[in-house]
């Protein structure tokens, strides 16, 4: 009998490892950029095209490689990173097992330049699914660049399974920013399609949060810094109040590597206990160094996840730093970037004393005494005033004549002094003061203007029951609505008729707003933009970091702009649904959640009716956009069997 087990070929090996390592361009961003920060570059350049589909380019001026390791690097389990097997434990550097660069070879057109810094002449080499096309000789510049294109090309159904380009855009940028992130003392720039998405100089940790996320970032951020034996945690964490509903902006990073750990995150969690709201979610950026011996990086082949020998203790260290931190971030000292320096105290000014000044008052002033009076008359009509009478003006040649200023010659007779006002009157018997009779007019209401049924259907009320339900009688019973469920499905189905017959009502703002979102979450708005003009939103200009808004819908107040667009970019996260129709569904959806009378909020009688007869007027009035019954109705006879028992 012939033998059923054989060695695979050296290209289908390397297919089917690249199953593990390549799920999409995000993956060969990963792998290209952690290979040139290991390469010891200061200088990266990232370049893609159709969300990396197409191109995906990293130029570096690394140390470069000599021939035969330009050559050899695309051999499966060749790196130069690691020796032996206790190497595992003692790891400084990012990618070490060997399967990456294979791995890409095999399914995309690659091609690479590479140049040490004392060799005359560089290498430059193309391969086409692990197949060596050519290697050549060529003048380049010191440093290393990686070019490859039309990925998947040889595996049509690994192409098909990619998302649109707007969410690949998004993973390749996520990616880009956990390395750039990691290393603010390397120059990291990034170009999509022409256009220049980031430019990073070497920086601080700071200075690079700014710059990744938003300007507007600096004022959010509490510095965290502790230091013990067994961990060292800097970095920053978001003051409470800027929290948000998704997890975007959350990043740990041990020893330079970013990673993803439940466990720490339930740490930070818990020192935000009782200052966050239901749902949000803190960002942070902590960078925490260990003893390499103490993980192990090894057991993911993205190597996001870590293991550590004493969670515990890193849970409690973590968790109090963070909390500390907290506890002063209004008296820590805080590089603040915007700060205005035309408003500090002038050196000269600082330690002068503010003059105290002084107050004279006249204590013979009387403003009800006759002498005032007499007193401010004749000076009015005084000759050495310049305003004299008409005989006077004449004689002495001045060109006020009488009659232009007659207001101030004509003498004014002094009235009576105030106590002439309460002459009679008997202070020590209040009483005697006649007061003059009221008379009222006696309305009275000779017939009704509704028939007797009408008035009693007029005095039903709907009741609010733990601000939570409204209980409304019936003819055969009474009905108990979800007052947050039934307002989501009002507010979807207004939402989706303005989208779909685009004729939404705006509100124009007086003073526009101005909302700061990092370049991830800019691109979604970019693409959002046309289905949120349609539900009223007015965009003035939106630029690479922020978005004016001068007009909202009529149903939003303006502090519920940046709410309704955090929630929105929270549920899109995994992607904007390529159907108009489900696009425009989602966002109805997301909004209607966002707006909705919230479980708590207590409503007058007349917000309780209208919510009522606006929830039976709907098209679909028994669930809410997610699926969930809106009211539950009672008969009376259910009731009595109750009472039966």
């Amino acid at each position: 009998m012939s033998s059923i087990i054989q060695l695979l070929p050296d290209h289908v090996a390397n297919q089917i490892a690249a199953g593990e390592v390549v799920q999409r361009p995000a993956s060969v961003v990963k792998e290209l950029l952690e290979n040139a920060v290991d390469a010891k570059a200061t200088d990266i350049k990232l370049i893609i095209k159709d969300a990396g589909k197409s191109l995906v380019q990293v130029i570096d001026n690394g140390v470069g490689m000599t021939v035969t390791d330009a050559r050899l690097c695309f051999a499966r389990h060749a790196t130069s990173k690691i020796r032996q097997a206790e190497d595992l434990f003692s790891l400084g550097t990012k990618g070490f097992r060997g399967e990456a660069l294979a791995s890409i070879a095999a399914i995309a057109h690659m091609e690479m330049k590479t140049k040490q810094d004392q060799d005359e002449l560089g290498t430059h080499i193309v391969i086409e699914g692990s197949k060596f096309i050519s290697q050549e000789v060529a003048v380049l510049p010191k440093g290393t660049s990686f070019a490859v294109k039309n990925l998947f090309f040889n595996i049509p159904a690994r192409r098909n399974f990619l998302k649109s380009d707007t969410v690949e855009f998004r993973h390749v940028m996520d990616e880009f920013q956990r390395v750039a992130l990691a290393h603010p003392n390397i120059h990291f720039s990034f170009y999509h399609n022409g256009s220049e998405m980031y430019n990073l100089p070497a920086a601080g940790y700071r200075q690079r949060i700014v710059g990744i996320m938003s300007g507007k970032t600096n004022e959010k951020l509490v510095p965290v810094n502790e230091d013990t034996e067994i961990i060292n945690v800097q970095g920053f964490v978001c003051k409470p109040e800027f929290a948000k509903k998704n997890r975007g902006e959350q990043f740990f990073f041990v020893n330079d590597r970013f990673i993803k750990s439940s466990f720490l995150h339930h740490a930070v969690m818990s020192a935000y206990d009782g200052l966050l709201k239901d749902g949000s979610q803190p960002s942070y950026f902590l960078y925490l160094q260990v003893p390499p011996n103490t993980i192990d990086i090894n057991i993911h082949p993205t190597k996001t996840e870590i293991k550590f020998d004493d969670e515990q203790a890193l849970y409690a260290i973590l968790r109090a730093s963070i909390k500390h931190s907290l506890g002063q971030f209004n008296v820590a000292p805080v590089l603040d970037f915007d700060r205005d320096a035309n408003l500090d105290t002038p050196y000269h000014y600082k330690d002068v004393e503010a003059e105290i000044p002084t107050i004279q008052v006249d204590g013979t002033f009387n403003p009800f005494t006759d002498d005032k009076t007499n007193q401010h008359y004749s000076k009015a009509t005084s000759g050495s005033s310049g305003y004299s009478s008409g005989s006077s003006s004449s004689s002495s040649g001045s060109s006020y004549s009488g009659s232009s200023y007659s207001g101030y010659s004509k003498r004014v007779e002094p009235t009576a002094s105030w106590e002439s006002l309460y002459v009679g009157l008997d202070v020590e018997n209040p009483e005697s003061i006649e007061s003059s009779p009221f008379t009222f007019e006696n309305e009275e209401v000779t017939s009704s203007l509704f028939d007797d049924e009408e008035v009693e259907q007029a005095t039903q009320k709907t009741y609010q029951i733990h601000k939570k339900y409204i209980v409304s009688p019936i003819k055969s019973g009474m009905i108990i609505v979800d007052q947050q469920r039934a307002h989501q499905r009002i507010l979807y189905e207004q939402f989706l008729l303005n989208m779909t017959v685009n004729q939404a009502a705006s509100q124009q703002l007086l003073f526009p707003l101005d909302l700061f979102y990092s370049a991830s979450e800019m691109k979604l708005i970019e693409e959002l933009k046309p289905s949120l003009e349609t539900t009223g939103f007015v965009f003035d200009e939106s630029k690479t970091d922020h978005v004016v808004i001068s007009g909202i819908p009529v149903n939003i107040t303006e502090s519920e702009v940046s709410q309704v667009i955090e929630q929105l970019l929270s549920d899109l996260q995994d992607g904007i649904p390529a159907n108009s129709y489900s696009q425009n569904d989602t966002i109805a959806k997301s909004m209607a959640k966002s707006l909705a009378v919230k479980t708590g909020s207590y409503l007058t009688e007349k917000e309780q009716d209208n919510l009522v007869n606006g929830l039976f007027a709907c098209k679909d009035p028994n669930i809410s956009p997610f699926q969930k019954p809106t009211f539950i109705t009672m008969r009376v006879e259910d009731i009595d069997k109750k009472f039966a028992l």
